[in-house]
């Protein structure tokens, strides 16, 4: 409240999370833009899937903050009320898919690989499909089916994994880390 007349033609960018903007809102100077702003981990190396939720005054300001922010990455502006869904699948979810790379790993090793040999090709197979799915733009079950033949290795791996509570493995950890 003290900088408060100090606070003229300024926005406020806040990576803090679990504070919504009216938090902010109520602090500030009336008619002051604010940003919620999430990148995640993969800034430090400029592959970030930053999500942007700002109040009504920061519309006209919002393509400069994705500007900045796209220099992390990518990013994307949504409404502030999937703020928490936003960061658990682009924030937390940066975790989730370190640990299938690092079970992928694990059962490498079990199918007789070294672990260094695991990793990499691991790392090099999730890359490629997300290459695939960002040059082809279709659906990944699309991709799926070009490897999936009938009675084949693919189709009985993926049923093995579903059994096992894959998908919904997947579902239930994003949804747990909105709460």
């Amino acid at each position: 409240a003290e900088i408060c007349p100090l606070m003229t033609n300024q926005a406020l960018v806040t990576v803090a999370a679990g504070l919504p903007i009216s938090f902010y809102e109520d602090r500030l100077p009336e008619g002051m833009p604010v940003y919620r702003v999430i990148p995640n981990t993969a800034a430090s190396i400029g592959e970030s899937m930053t999500v942007i939720a700002h109040n009504a005054v920061g519309a006209e300001k919002v393509d400069t903050i994705k500007a900045i922010f796209n220099a992390l990455g990518k990013t994307e502006v949504i409404e502030e009320r999937l703020m928490g869904a936003a960061t658990s699948l682009c924030s937390c979810g940066t975790a989730f898919i370190l640990r299938y790379v690092r079970a992928a790993m694990e059962g490498g090793v079990e199918l007789g690989f070294y672990p260094d040999q695991a990793k990499e090709m691991v790392i090099q197979t999730v890359k490629g499909a997300v290459e695939l799915l960002e040059k082809s733009g279709l659906h990944p079950e699309s991709e799926i089916d070009k490897v999936t033949t009938p009675g084949g290795l693919t189709i009985k791996g993926l049923n093995k994994m579903e059994q096992c509570g894959f998908t919904n493995a997947v579902i239930e950890g994003l949804k747990a880390s909105v709460k």
